[in-house]
């Protein structure tokens, strides 16, 4: 009996039954499951697997990070772990770089290595308004970058209403020390703007930008000057000023005879009259004794006396002494009709019975006038026997002029300070306006050199009375006998008493 073919499975085809028919299922699961186990082994080694290790060459050297050990069953498991795969770039892989020759360096070529600075870009002593529209700011800075360099400076006013848009403006720079700077030289940075930048009142910044050269961008930048709000008073640069008369004094410096700066203070306080101011600036010569001559006056209003010890660190001209002068004058630049500049030996004297208010009325078409010099001997004295002279004034007993003609002097100026911008020792080149020299016959200025510092009895050396317009030769120097000053010591000495008291 012959079996009856099977029927299920049989194919929807001809010729049936020609083979034997295996299932559809069973047959996939073999035919795909080889590429699958491969493709997955291939994607597993190509994830362990060096990027550039894919594309060595056969006969270069790229070996495997740890292809001496084969991996253990917890590295396969973490390697074959899901992990974020890095995007591979289509582009070429670069080539390595093979190593770049560095020559030995050359013994000849030398190098330079900088370490510290040996002076500031600037430094600031005062900023000021000195109007409207113009400020100033005055200090120090570096004098060989100011001589044999370019620095320059720029203004901004930032303000303090933040609806005002801030404004900037060229400076304008000024040394103002005739080339005497030392490691520091004196600079005058006036800022002026188009209009008032605090119109409104609102207060604000002058900051300033100090650039090291012009072919640099490197700068410094800060706040020179601060106005508060509503502090701006337009009064206040304009006449009439708060003093007729201003003394702007050189620093004070050394051992000073606190007798000789009592006798100054009080001369030049009736010499200029109520109405007048002194600023004194103490370099270190301002010791208990000379302090307590002048807390009087400091006390009266009379005078101002600043601390300016500091400038030691500076290396400047003479105790800075150009510093100071500027400083002072813008500082007090709307203070007073006039502005006088001299030292503490030296006193100012109207010849011919003037008034100070007289003289400077014929000279007030001038910006400055300079003063001529009388000296003086610092030590020699008249012989009377009749004399105590230690109770006398310096001043008092110094009556040897020295009476060499068509000799150059020092001389010493006065000033209408707000047309001026920058100053000197001796005189101003920064000013607005005329200069007259032509003052001999009303205005002179004796000069006791250096008795400021003898501290005990300025007579060294007396001569007998000399007969009218004799000469008296000491030290190879011919000398007149003048008593101008001598004859102003009572009245002075009894201004102090009704002024401040006795001392």
């Amino acid at each position: 009996m012959k079996p009856e073919p099977r029927k299920d499975g049989v194919s929807g085809g001809g010729n049936g039954g020609a083979f034997p028919h295996l299932p559809l299922a069973c047959f996939d699961m073999k035919v795909f499951i080889a590429p699958l186990i491969g493709l997955a082994l291939l994607i597993a080694m190509w994830q362990l697997q060096p990027y550039e290790s894919l594309f060595c060459s056969r006969l270069s050297s790229c070996p495997l990070p740890n292809s001496a050990s084969p991996l253990s069953k917890s590295e396969l498991s973490s390697s074959l772990s899901p992990s974020p795969v890095s995007p591979v770039s289509n582009s070429t892989p670069a080539t390595p770089k093979s190593p770049v020759f560095v020559p030995p360096p050359d013994p000849n070529k030398r190098a330079f290595r900088a370490y510290g600075s040996a002076a500031a870009l600037f430094v600031q002593m005062g900023a000021y308004r000195g109007g409207p529209a113009t400020f100033a700011v005055v200090g120090l800075a570096s004098k060989p970058t100011h001589v044999f360099g370019t620095p320059w400076f720029k203004c901004e006013w930032v303000s303090n209403n933040p609806s005002v848009t801030t404004v900037r403006a060229k400076a304008y720079k000024m040394l103002p020390d005739w080339g005497y700077g030392r490691v520091y030289t004196v600079v005058v940075v006036n800022c002026t703007f188009p209009s008032n930048p605090n119109a409104d009142n609102a207060g604000g910044k002058l900051l300033l930008h100090a650039y090291y050269s012009a072919t640099s961008r490197r700068y410094e930048k800060f706040v020179a000057l601060e106005e508060a709000p509503g502090s701006y008073n337009h009064s206040h640069y304009q006449p009439p000023f708060q003093y007729e008369y201003l003394y702007c004094g050189s620093p004070l410096y050394g051992n000073l005879s606190a007798s000789r700066m009592r006798e100054w203070m009080a001369y030049h306080a009736y010499f200029f009259g109520p109405n007048s101011h002194f600023v004194f600036h103490d370099a270190g010569g301002a010791g208990p004794e000379v302090k307590a001559v002048l807390e009087p006056w400091v006390k009266a209003g009379r005078l101002t006396v600043q601390d300016i010890r500091a400038q030691a660190e500076y290396d400047g001209y003479y105790y800075n002494q150009f510093l100071v002068v500027n400083d002072c004058l813008h500082r007090y630049r709307h203070a007073a009709n006039w502005t006088f500049f001299f030292d503490v030996d030296e006193y100012l004297y109207l010849p011919e019975g003037r008034t100070l208010a007289s003289v400077l009325d014929k000279l007030s078409q001038y910006t400055q006038f300079t003063i001529v010099q009388n000296p003086m001997s610092s030590k020699l004295c008249v012989l009377d026997l009749n004399k105590d002279y230690s109770k006398e004034w310096g001043f008092e007993k110094l009556v040897f002029r020295n009476s060499i003609t068509r000799v150059r002097r020092d001389r010493k100026y006065a000033i209408q300070a707000r047309n001026a911008f920058a100053t000197g020792v001796h005189m101003s080149e920064n000013v607005i306006g005329k200069t007259t020299h032509n003052t001999k016959d009303m205005i002179r200025y004796y000069h006791y050199h250096s008795s400021i510092n003898v501290l005990g009895e300025p007579c060294h050396e007396f001569m007998p009375m000399p007969a009218k317009g004799k000469v008296t030769w000491f030290e190879k120097i011919p000398y007149v006998y003048d008593d101008n000053m001598k004859r102003m010591a009572e009245v002075v000495k009894q201004f102090e008493k009704e002024a401040i008291g006795s001392i």
